[in-house]
């Protein structure tokens, strides 16, 4: 790998760091229902407007040591975090599809996975906004797909994804609500899985429901043993994050 090509994977992790600030705007406001444009971000406790220059990714955070300039509140971990993995996986993106109308569209997915992932493991909820903005995405992402090679074959799959993947897992939820009188799972998830459908297709999305489920299976055991106790039910563990 030559000195410019290196050059160009650092301004995509910072292209992808910077969306990631974004999204840690998503993050907080949407499960609040605040405004995600207006206004400029500030902290949440001294109420002042942070500085451009206060909002860099990731290094902001560390000249600040990880605290409120005005305040000295403990700013979340998760800040620098959301702008790190973001960066990485904008490289990932690029890597694996170069810069092409694919790399928009999947990077837009990966964005939405990032986003509703944190806010799904801090609210217990997946905002309808990214489910349906998602959905959309995965049709019109479909759509191109289909005119590209003049083929109708990816937008049937898209569509046939979307309801597969939304119609196996509230089937499942109602299984698990009708025998065993327990709400396993959210309507938010069964949207997610129509979004995630609507972008890999059936198979794709009942490898994910799969796939999910082995992970929330995994994950339900590792709190379990966290938490010292045997009723699942008492602990609210998000699947959200295992289907992304």
């Amino acid at each position: 790998m030559n000195e410019f090509e290196l050059i160009k994977l650092l301004a995509i992790f910072i292209l992808g760091a910077s969306i990631g600030s974004f999204l840690n705007v998503v993050i907080y406001r949407l499960p609040r229902n605040m405004s995600i444009v207006y206004p400029p971000s500030t902290c949440p406790v001294c109420k002042n407007q942070i500085k451009w220059y206060d909002n860099i990714p990731i290094i902001s955070y560390i000249i600040l040591k990880g605290k409120c300039k005005f305040c000295a509140t403990k700013i979340s971990i998760r800040y620098p975090l959301v702008e790190f993995i973001t960066g990485i996986m904008a490289v990932f993106t690029y890597l694996k599809f170069g810069f092409t109308v694919n790399f928009v569209f999947m990077f837009y997915f990966v964005a939405c996975m990032i986003a509703l992932s944190f806010i799904d493991l801090e609210f217990k909820i997946i905002p309808d906004e990214i489910n349906f903005s998602g959905l959309f995405m995965g049709f019109v992402y479909a759509s191109y797909k289909a005119y590209e090679i003049r083929d109708f074959h990816p937008l049937t799959d898209a569509l046939i994804g979307a309801a597969v993947g939304a119609g196996f897992l509230y089937a499942l939820a109602l299984f698990y609500l009708k025998v065993r009188n327990i709400e396993a799972l959210g309507f938010g998830d069964v949207k997610l899985l129509a979004f995630i459908g609507s972008y890999v297709g059936w198979f794709g999305a009942l490898f994910t429901i799969f796939f999910g489920s082995l992970l929330g299976l995994l994950g339900s055991v590792f709190f379990m043993k966290m938490y010292k106790t045997d009723d699942l039910s008492k602990l609210e563990i998000p699947f959200g994050p295992f289907l992304a």
